[in-house]
């Protein structure tokens, strides 16, 4: 063989490799770059009234992954998917009988899909969006910016970058693949908040499941917990509690725990087969806030406890750290407080509106939750989360905000990549979902605690 057949061949072979590479991208998504190569002109920049013109059309790329190219139109925009092919199991009943088959199907928000977004008044392009991920409210898209495209990156509607700009011609991300767009993001855009591993959150899973299945013998019972001895107290002053105020004939056969006692009894199962005893009520309820203000408000905080469940969890995800670390940590050592902010604008009802993530000394709105707890889960694997919830009495003047109600998170990624968070409150289990619909006018904090498979809570 010639040098220069050589060479030709080469080439050739780096071609295929680099279009197959595509296909076969780190994500192990479909790819559709090189069938958009083609719709450029016919679809992507062809005015509305000819895009119109073209049937919708099934194709494959070079290792036979099927897309549907299609035209979808509301009343402001129109919208040129290409989506990848999946199945749908859908159950069909007639007079006869009923059966399930499976009906193709070409969704436009699944990890593979790409959609390009153009205004129907202007015909100009509003932004491309590639879905790469099993959460499909988790997405990152390119906008026309003079003759650049600027990037932001989406979690479930809220912005962790907005407006960065690429150096590159919006009409780049026509025929970019997904394993092109990190790469000429990969120093712009914050990745680490969406790309994940799916084989860190053993302990995490192995600590809920324990927690589920004692959650039948748990009742809630105002202001209960269990002291270091394991005997039942009051959470505010450390007195006994007495049989007879519990009004339960099987005592011996159920837990009793309050909110705040349930989160003690999450990490008392934590730090017991370490420390071969159960945390102590008094470090518990020590104040964290040094200045609770002036007016009103600070003279209520003076008479009355606002801050109990924000200074419960800080200092019981304080007093887990000392155990595992074997050294006593005050709260201001610890760290253990949440205080990212990674948001910088939400997407409302109302539009596009700037956010602030955290608020000092009372936590993250119910709204970005989700979107919290998702980067949290993302670069901070197998930690799971105290929470103080912070309500308002809006039927006083002036309002009154209140941490009362405490409940644990436990944020994490299944197997097939899809986002999940289970809420423990109240010795209850709850979706993300639940709660935040429950509390959706209140403010969260969250305390850090690492997950352990050395997790053995007490029962009875």
């Amino acid at each position: 063989m010639t040098k220069k057949v050589f060479i030709t061949f080469l080439c050739l072979f780096l071609s295929v490799f680099t279009r197959l590479f595509a296909a076969y991208n780190s994500l192990g998504i479909p790819d559709s770059s090189e069938i958009r190569v083609s719709l450029r002109e016919s679809w992507f920049e062809a005015p509305l009234s000819l895009v119109r013109t073209n049937n919708a059309f099934e194709t494959r790329n070079q290792i036979g992954q099927e897309f549907q190219v299609r035209l979808e139109e509301d009343d402001k925009y129109f919208y040129i998917f290409v989506s990848p092919h999946t199945t749908l199991t859908v159950n069909v009943f007639t007079s006869k009988k009923t059966y399930t088959e499976q009906q193709d199907y070409y969704p436009g928000d699944v990890a593979g899909s790409f959609v390009l977004i153009r205004d129907k008044k202007t015909e100009e392009p509003l932004c491309a969006r590639y879905y790469f991920l099993k959460d499909s409210g988790v997405y990152v898209q390119f906008t026309p910016y003079g003759k650049a495209a600027l990037a932001d990156l989406v979690i479930f509607e809220n912005y962790a970058a907005r407006g960065v700009a690429t150096g590159l011609p919006f009409s780049y991300f026509y025929s970019a693949s997904i394993e092109d767009v990190m790469s000429v993001t990969k120093n712009k855009l914050p990745w680490s908040y969406v790309l994940t591993s799916q084989n860190e959150y053993h302990a995490i899973r192995q600590m809920t499941t324990l927690i589920d299945e004692t959650l039948p013998s748990i009742m809630y019972c105002a202001d209960a917990m269990y002291d270091e001895d394991g005997k039942m107290i009051h959470v505010r002053d450390g007195r006994p509690f007495l049989y007879e105020e519990l009004g339960q004939t099987e005592v011996n056969k159920s837990i009793f725990l309050s909110s705040a006692g349930f989160l003690k009894w999450i990490c008392d199962g934590l730090v017991e087969p370490i420390a071969g005893s159960l945390l102590k009520r008094e470090p518990l309820v020590k104040e964290t806030i040094a200045d609770k203000g002036t007016g009103r408000k600070g003279v209520l905080g003076q008479k009355y406890d606002l801050y109990f469940g924000l200074n419960w969890i800080r200092n019981l995800a304080s007093a887990v750290i000392s155990v595992y670390a074997n050294k006593n940590y005050l709260f201001n050592q610890s760290g253990v407080d949440v205080t990212i902010n990674p948001f910088s604008a939400s997407i409302t009802k109302d539009g596009i509106s700037s956010t602030v993530t955290f608020v000092e000394n009372t936590g993250y709105r119910s709204e970005v939750m989700k979107s919290l707890l998702y980067v949290l889960a993302a670069t901070n694997p197998d930690t799971f989360y105290l929470g103080a919830i912070r309500e308002t009495d809006r039927s006083v003047t002036p309002e009154v905000s209140v941490f009362n109600q405490n409940a644990a998170f436990f944020p994490y990624f299944m197997d097939n990549g899809a986002f999940d968070c289970l809420v423990f409150m109240n010795g209850r289990k709850m979706t993300l979902d639940t709660f935040l619909q429950t509390y959706k006018d209140s403010f969260v904090y969250l305390t850090r605690v690492k997950a352990s498979e050395q997790f053995f809570p007490v029962k009875n």
